[in-house]
């Protein structure tokens, strides 16, 4: 009579699992059937070298197919490769398990962005988009969403204007946004700068301008608002401060108190952070204006032209496209050209400001040192008159000592000992005070 074989199953389940082997139930050529003791279970039965095996497997779809097949041998030598078999299988479940928990222990979250999005004809949505989708279809690489990602404000607090492929990505301050050929992507569009960006560029997308001829490109239109509505702010912010400034700088000299000079204080901070922000600016457009080799990308965007190595000159397919290029390159420049005026305008006015400002912070330090310098002369000669009193005191200590002197007998002493001390304490501060005068510490 034959007796079943168990011997341990390696799987990936907790728990033992074991394979019976059994001879078969039927009279055939010993075939030998495989069970495993867990459940769910499904046979699989095939007849390798005149014996049928039925496997077992978890009741996964993936791991049904997937699962490579083991063929068992019907000598002893078979059981022992069977269970080879299994260890290696183990151990490579056990690498793919590890290899998968570092790959997500090591995973960082991808980014969801919240932006607005306002195509060419004006349409405005807002939609949420992660970071791949965005670099998919913006053709930018990661480290070009960097100099517009939200979350990195304070990193990338200078503002800057890059021209790449397929798209112009714009850091104006807390305008952050992503330009393409039909449409734009704003981030942050809650702030301020947002907002102010959004209410120029929406009534600049119409068909036809003021004067009725055609429009620019939908690419420079964004440039165009974006740096108006930037320059716009500034220049709102210097009317803002301008009269408080001089209002402040008239007040000065009649009343000096306290709350004039924190007034003082703050408007020559927010001076001195406007001056910031438009020398920022400024400085954005002139590196924009002395490298030609970016106003010429702008005006080849959405064109079948390219630039020229060496010379960076514009070669386009269709003759009528490169003159219209090199037109939008003489607008660009004109364009730049107009708002770094604007720009250094309000960086000038500013810069003014603030040195009457500094210079009224000097009159007045200046005032308050002369004050002080008056208020130590008083003290000094109270100090040379207190020193002199101390003296007369002194010899009227002297003669309160209750002891014979015989100065006492006589009946004009007590008034020429009065008459002395004063004479002499009068004497002495006016030597040691011309003494003084004479040191010029006076």
């Amino acid at each position: 009579m034959s007796h079943p074989l168990q011997f341990p199953l390696y799987t990936s389940s907790p728990g033992p699992d074991y394979l019976l082997l059994s001879p078969s139930p039927f009279q055939s050529p010993s075939p030998i059937f495989i069970y495993k003791t867990k459940i769910p279970l499904f046979p699989i039965a095939f007849k390798v070298s005149s014996r049928v095996r039925c496997l077992t497997k978890p009741s996964t779809q993936e791991d049904r197919w997937n699962e490579p097949e083991t063929l068992v041998p019907d000598d002893g030598d078979g059981v022992e490769a069977l269970r080879e078999n299994a260890k290696v299988q183990h151990h490579q479940r056990d690498r793919i398990a590890t290899s998968n928990g570092d790959s997500l222990s090591l995973g960082i979250r991808e980014p969801v962005y919240e932006v607005v999005e306002v195509k060419s004809n004006g349409m405005l949505s807002t939609r949420k988009i992660n970071r791949r989708q965005l670099l998919k279809s913006s053709g930018l690489r990661p480290r070009d969403i960097r100099s517009v990602d939200p979350s990195l404000f304070l990193t990338n607090s200078m503002p800057s204007l890059l021209v790449r492929e397929h798209a112009i990505l714009l850091n104006l301050g807390s305008l952050r946004a992503i330009a393409m050929q039909e449409r734009i992507l704003i981030f942050d569009y809650n702030r301020k700068g947002g907002k102010a960006f959004i209410d120029t560029l929406l009534p600049r997308l119409n068909p036809r301008n003021i004067n009725g001829g055609p429009c620019m490109p939908f690419e420079l239109e964004v440039v165009e608002a974006a740096l108006l509505s930037r320059v716009q702010r500034l220049e709102q912010r210097l009317m803002t401060i301008e009269p408080r400034v001089q209002a402040l700088l008239e007040v000065l000299h009649n009343r000096l108190t306290a709350d004039i000079l924190e007034e003082l204080r703050i408007s020559k901070q927010a001076l001195v952070e406007l001056g910031s922000r438009a020398g920022a600016l400024r400085h954005m457009l002139l590196d924009l204006l002395e490298d030609p080799h970016e106003i010429r990308r702008i005006c080849i965007m959405g064109r079948n032209c390219t630039l020229v190595k060496g010379n960076d000159n514009v070669e386009c397919s269709v003759p009528l496209e490169k003159q219209i290029a090199e037109e939008e390159e003489e607008e660009i420049e004109m364009l730049l050209e107009n708002y770094l005026q604007r720009c250094e305008s309000c960086h000038g006015q500013a810069e003014r400001l603030l040195d009457s400002a500094k210079e009224m912070e000097d009159s007045i330090a200046v005032h308050l040192s002369s004050r002080r310098l008056e208020v130590s002369r008083v003290e000094l000669l109270l100090q040379v008159g207190t020193f002199c009193v101390a003296v007369g005191a002194l010899v009227a200590g002297i003669f309160g000592m209750n002891l014979k002197s015989y100065l006492e007998e006589h009946v004009f002493a007590f008034w020429l000992t009065t008459a002395g001390i004063i004479v002499g304490a009068v004497a002495a501060f006016f030597l040691v005070y011309w003494y003084l005068r004479a040191r010029k510490v006076l």
